[in-house]
């Protein structure tokens, strides 16, 4: 490097520093130039090359140029410094914030998002009913008698002798088929209420998904069998075992109980199945002729079955939740759980 290229350097360094619009430009001017890898010690380490009849003047030359670049670089920092430029924060305020969530999807609200997934590819579209229920919609249609237990005050929140909180999510398939005619594909997830005394699987505030498929076409038990089959081996995984129970409900007949093979187990007997290797899931049996007369239908020309679930229960089992009030007691560390 001679002379000339040197001038050169000197002159493009201090206009660069006098064109640095932050502190932060600045220093990497500052860098580039005076750092260990720098420009200006790289031509220092060249002067043992410089002819000897050049070397005075090309050292007094390079030190002019480090006090030159010294003096523009304070010069300049100081400059910065009063500006508004650098006495901004760290961040431009004016841009929108950004929402670091620190938890995550509720198990109700995974349970009921992936059921309803499930049956959707089933091709059962969700239905919907006001949590404010009449006795018509809620017991008369779905065939419970005047004397049954349910009914009473100590077991139904009432209103009125006509109004209550809906104790299941039935009540909407009989709305759905009060205004529809078969066929009727619909799951009705939602929120139920019950005198229950809370303990550690039991809440008076608990979520239901039900379904029910009617149609003119028959639709039999083996129908419903292979529908809660393919929920249960997309629900639980595909080696669980379905199992069905004769049972009673007013609203079905026959009626069944079905239980899912215990997932944490595989059938073998553990804790949260109580050693019986099964887990009751849903209720279910093909409509009852009654409950078709309540709505319109004629019973002679349709078909059609209903279950019912508990997507508490379920969440309880998908995610090993020993105590059901865990789900509603605003614990920020069981959320981030399931992040």
């Amino acid at each position: 490097m001679n002379l000339e290229e040197l001038a050169a350097l000197h002159a493009k360094s201090l206009a660069e520093i006098e064109q640095a619009e932050t502190p932060a430009a600045l220093e990497q001017i500052r860098i580039r130039y005076l750092g260990r890898n720098g420009l200006l010690p790289a031509v220092m380490k060249q002067l043992k090359d410089v002819p000897a009849d050049e070397r005075p003047a090309f050292g007094r030359q390079a030190n002019a140029w480090r006090q030159a670049l010294d003096a523009a670089l304070s010069t300049r920092g100081e400059a910065l410094a009063d500006s508004p430029a650098g006495t901004a924060p760290a961040f431009d305020s004016s841009l929108p914030g950004r929402w670091f969530a620190t938890g995550a999807q509720h198990p109700v609200s995974r349970v009921i998002d992936e059921v309803t997934r499930i049956f959707g590819r089933l091709g059962f579209t969700v239905a919907d009913g006001p949590d404010i229920e009449t006795r018509f919609n809620n017991f008369t249609a779905l065939n419970t008698a005047a004397h049954h237990p349910s009914m009473d005050a100590a077991d139904t929140f009432w209103f009125d002798d006509d109004l209550l909180l809906r104790t299941q999510t039935s009540p909407v398939q009989i709305r759905v088929m009060l205004n529809h005619q078969p066929p009727v594909r619909i799951i009705t997830p939602g929120r139920c209420y019950r005198r229950d005394t809370t303990d550690a699987t039991h809440s008076a505030n608990i979520h239901q998904i039900e379904g029910l498929y009617v149609d003119t076409r028959p639709v039999s038990l083996a129908d419903l069998k292979a529908t809660l089959a393919t929920f249960a081996r997309e629900m639980m995984g595909p080696g669980v075992g379905v199992r069905f129970r004769p049972h009673f409900f007013p609203f079905t007949e026959p009626s069944v109980e079905v239980d899912f093979s215990c997932h944490l187990c595989d059938g073998k007997g553990c804790r949260v199945c109580k050693q019986s290797g099964w887990i009751e899931i849903a209720g279910a049996g093909m409509v009852d002729p009654r409950v078709y007369r309540h709505v319109g239908y004629d019973p002679e020309k349709v078909y059609g079955f209903a279950f019912g679930m508990g997507v508490e229960r379920i969440a309880m089992i998908r995610y090993g939740i020993a105590d059901i009030r865990h789900l509603y007691e605003n614990d920020l560390r069981f959320l981030t759980q399931f992040a």
